[in-house]
């Protein structure tokens, strides 16, 4: 017992550490590229950070917002890709813009009726970076998580493992095997 208690306060510790070092790697100061900021959000998110309302809290130095709403679906996603190209950034004054991101999505999880819904197609959304006091943040719009697909079907069979009630450890189980099914098809095509 000691020794998965010191692993499991190991492994916390690394997460903290882990995310502590990457933060401070990413100043988001004015002087920076602002697509910074928009890809480290949106890495974060891809990786599931948004899925638990604990730990939510390592991209609040990325956004304008003070909470995360309860989001009753997730966004499913192969890969994200942050524009680079100014020309295609919607400038709304030398400290403001809206930069275009395209999201691969796969679906739509939705948490209460434990279902996935595939709809494969290419999203683009407009995420709106101010300079606020002397930092970029993201100041919309803000979105439910778009995760990637594999941390998604690793949190639900989290979920299923650690669920006490029978009837819902058979609906997490059942949306595993649909989000299983899913990604093979896409990944043979």
């Amino acid at each position: 017992l000691l020794l998965w208690s010191t692993r499991v306060l190991l492994w916390i510790f690394g997460i903290v550490a882990f995310s502590a070092s990457s933060l401070l790697a990413i100043s988001g100061q004015i002087t920076e590229d602002p697509t910074k900021i928009l890809q480290k959000y949106l890495s974060l998110d891809r990786k599931g950070v948004r899925l638990e309302a604990s730990s939510w809290q390592v991209v609040k130095p990325f956004v304008a917002w003070k909470e995360e709403p309860v989001w009753g679906h997730v966004v499913v996603i192969s890969q994200f890709e942050v524009v680079e190209d100014i020309s295609q950034w919607e400038i709304l004054d030398g400290l403001d813009a809206k930069i275009p991101v395209i999201f691969e999505v796969i679906g739509t999880m939705y948490w209460e009726s434990a279902t996935f819904v595939a709809d494969p197609h290419r999203a683009i959304q407009y995420f709106h970076i101010k300079a606020v006091q002397d930092r970029w943040q993201i100041v919309g719009p803000q979105l439910p998580p778009y995760v990637g697909r594999q941390r998604l079907i690793d949190f639900v069979r989290w979920t299923e493992l650690n669920e006490p009630e029978p009837s819902k450890k058979e609906l997490f189980g059942s949306l595993k095997k649909q989000l299983d099914t899913t990604i093979e098809k896409d990944l043979q095509k």
